[in-house]
């Protein structure tokens, strides 16, 4: 059903974007056409067109994907990844304007009387500039100071029957990071600084290293590997690495940096008379959802403590019937676009999965969602900021999470 939704809203947000483009273009179209000036009627026609062409083309662009036509075209992995972000930034501020001026205007053409005074008809057409400015605020903010406003969230998870010497273990993960032209190693740097600073026993990485076969993998597990917990650092793959054809390599590069990467293996740690089991998975696609951890059981140690590594949080339901403590994952980056109405966060993650950032419990087993490092598509967050995460494991009553 997720999956059905997830698409209906897809061709439901372009259908939307397509109509909102069509008549902007028309008003300007229009608009030149009544100008005297033919010069600035003709550059007028030729913005429109140009954007049109422009948007066009980040279409293709976005729906050929990794096809070798893509391959062929004479622009460098930076100049593809830059027109996808103006395309997807153009189409978000635009479309918000258009919508809003359109829902500003409705009452104004239909409802105001024509007495109205000139200076409350001044307040309204303020009222209505202002409302217009908010997407591209919101962008600006999310652009220039949340997507790199980095913080460390600290998380208490409970686990029944948690052994003495599991207890106050903290677990620093990271996902999410999606290293490239929206994030530079520098940046992710500082990310790292943080978390060495924050002394974890153990070191979680859950996928979604970079987001396309020409960013800097190695760069970023470089980085990772400069936590250096006394456990280790442990990681599994994410949809990204599965698209750019890039998981063996992942391993490899991360075997070479002291980074081992989980695919559907397990490793016992040893704390005094403690055993926690960590089992790695690769993406496991909403598409999958019918085959969803399907023979992990066998990886599952009695008596110990297993946490599960999965890059799509979608999974926990079935996770915690089998019995594993708790599942640390990504994938949504916090919805990356949050708002909060009526005490509860709407976010496009929604459309793909109920675990869209934060805790939950079933039962006896937890779930953590972290929101990530970095952003894919709109290089923008808001209302979700970027994000490590250090979880505390902690005693719990049995039965209880």
């Amino acid at each position: 059903m997720w999956s059905y939704l997830r698409d209906a809203v897809e061709v439901a947000v372009l259908c939307v974007i397509a109509f909102a483009q069509w008549r902007m273009a028309g008003a300007a179209l229009d608009w030149a056409a009544r100008r005297r000036s033919e010069v600035l009627a003709n550059l007028v026609r030729f913005l429109v067109w140009a954007v049109g062409a422009g948007l066009i083309g980040a279409a293709v662009l976005m729906a050929l994907g990794r096809h070798w036509i893509v391959g062929t075209l004479p622009l460098t992995p930076e100049a593809r990844g830059w027109i996808r972000g103006a395309a997807y930034l153009w189409a978000f501020n635009s479309t918000g304007v258009y919508l809003i001026y359109r829902l500003w205007r409705w009452p104004l053409d239909h409802w105001v009387s024509p007495s109205f005074t000139p200076s409350r008809r001044r307040l309204l057409r303020a009222a209505g500039t202002a409302a217009m400015t908010a997407p591209v605020a919101v962008t600006g903010f999310g652009v220039f100071i949340q997507r790199t406003d980095f913080r460390v969230r600290e998380v208490d998870v409970p686990i029944p029957n948690l052994p003495p010497d599991l207890e106050g273990w903290r677990l620093l993960q990271i996902s999410d990071v999606h290293l490239g032209i929206f994030l530079s190693e520098r940046e992710f740097a500082r990310v790292i600084d943080a978390g060495r600073e924050l002394r974890p026993h153990l070191v979680l990485a859950t996928g979604d290293f970079i987001s396309e076969p020409t960013d800097p993998l190695y760069s970023c597990l470089r980085q990772i590997a400069r936590l250096r917990p006394e456990a280790g650092v442990f990681g599994c793959m994410g949809n990204h690495e599965a698209y750019a054809s890039v998981e063996e390599g992942a391993a490899e590069l991360g075997a070479g940096l002291g980074i081992r990467m989980l695919r559907r293996e397990a490793q016992a740690l040893k704390a005094g008379s403690a055993t926690l089991n960590l089992v790695g998975v690769d993406h496991q696609s909403v598409k999958q959802r019918s085959n969803y951890l399907k023979g992990v059981e066998a990886l599952l140690t009695p008596g110990a403590v297993n946490v599960l590594l999965s890059h799509n949080p979608d999974v926990f339901p079935v996770a915690a019937k089998m019995g594993f403590d708790l599942t640390v994952s990504g994938h949504t980056h916090g919805g990356q676009i949050s708002v909060e109405i009526l005490r509860k966060g709407l976010n496009p993650a929604r459309f793909v999965t109920p675990f869209t950032y934060g805790r939950y419990a079933r039962g006896r087993a937890s779930l953590y969602v972290t929101r990530g490092v970095g952003t894919i598509g709109l290089p923008v967050r808001f209302g979700a900021p970027p994000e490590i995460a250090l979880l505390r494991l902690r005693s719990a009553p049995s039965g209880h999470a």
